[in-house]
């Protein structure tokens, strides 16, 4: 027999099923990504309307089944309606679930990925945040939450934590001036260095609390696209938008 649980998550993405009927991804504080059937969720009147739209943040209530979950109710505490109506902040949102849906798992812990997705998706609500920069982190620390972010702590081949200079990008991290002589990397201004560990190390709550210069946004931009470019080997759709604008 099936049974009734209540997870709090996002919405990531959301299909039109049959006549009236959505299947929607969730990501979930207790069970990581999972997907549900919304039976007539796209009703109008539909009290599952709304709730099953993506950015749609709050308290989920599923019923297990043998082989699939059944939304019935929802509490949503945020739909970031105001996010939607600014073009570059939507697409960038849109680029923020699809990167989520790509590398969370299902039955896994990703309490850190829903709490970064739901900072960043309020960072882009924030008028006075550079979305460039707002983008730079989501990348840079979504990469290291899964465990695939760069070593900026110290250098890569002696662990000397002085004279870190040289950002190589197929290396995967920093090195001192005297050992980044010997591979392919590129000079890495220090306050940009200082940025990329912040990013990586401070609670996710204090991430959208710092502003950095035009040229270290430039840099931090760059050396991000970079290493995304090198280590993760898939197209997101919403990215060919995003771009553009």
């Amino acid at each position: 027999m099936g049974q009734s649980v209540t997870v709090m998550g996002m919405v990531l993405t959301a299909m039109p099923i049959s006549e009236y009927d959505k299947r929607i991804t969730i990501l979930t504080r207790e069970q990581g990504k999972l997907s549900a059937f919304a039976r007539g969720a796209r009703r109008p009147g539909s009290q599952l309307l709304a709730a099953t739209n993506p950015f749609a943040f709050g308290e989920f209530e599923l019923f297990e089944g043998r082989s699939s979950y059944t939304l019935t109710k929802a509490s949503i505490r945020n739909y970031f309606r105001e996010l939607v109506t600014e073009l570059d902040a939507a697409s960038l949102g849109f680029y923020f679930v699809e990167f989520a849906e790509y590398f969370c798992q299902e039955n896994n812990d990703e309490r850190e990925m829903l709490k970064l997705l739901y900072q960043s998706m309020r960072a882009l609500e924030n008028s006075k945040l550079d979305k460039r920069l707002v983008r730079a982190v989501y990348e840079l620390r979504a990469i290291a939450i899964n465990g695939e972010g760069p070593n900026v702590f110290s250098c890569m081949k002696c662990r000397s934590k002085e004279n870190l200079s040289i950002f190589s990008v197929p290396k995967g991290g920093i090195f001192c001036g005297d050992c980044g002589k010997s591979v392919c990397g590129r000079p890495i201004l220090d306050s940009t260095r200082y940025t990329m560990q912040y990013i990586i190390s401070t609670p996710i709550e204090k991430l959208y609390t710092f502003a950095v210069s035009p040229e270290v946004l430039a840099e931090l931009t760059f050396i991000v696209k970079e290493y995304l470019g090198y280590y993760v080997h898939h197209e997101f759709k919403s990215l060919q938008f995003t771009d553009l604008l």
